[in-house]
């Protein structure tokens, strides 16, 4: 069984590790770090997130560690991503 990469997943991938920002069926993104932002030009985001793309044919790569999808309430990833699990 391969595994497929969904948001909120923790993995590692060669000489990285960190969480799965974004998917798409062409790639992937893994957020290796944040940094607050210095400035208020758009208030609705407070941070720099720090990205790594993995192409889909490296996805055989990805080592699933974790996720964080339970953890909703400590934890808001990208707005409107979640629905109600019920």
């Amino acid at each position: 069984m391969s595994y497929t990469p969904e948001v909120d997943d923790y993995v590692k991938w060669r000489n990285i590790e960190g969480w799965v920002y974004f998917v798409d069926k062409e790639y992937l993104t893994i957020e290796v770090g944040v940094k607050d932002k210095g400035d208020d030009l758009v208030p609705m985001h407070k941070k720099h997130h720090i990205l790594i793309v993995c192409h889909h044919w490296d996805w055989h790569e990805l080592e699933y560690i974790k996720n964080r999808r339970g953890n909703i309430d400590t934890y808001k990833s990208q707005v409107g991503r979640y629905s109600d699990p019920q």
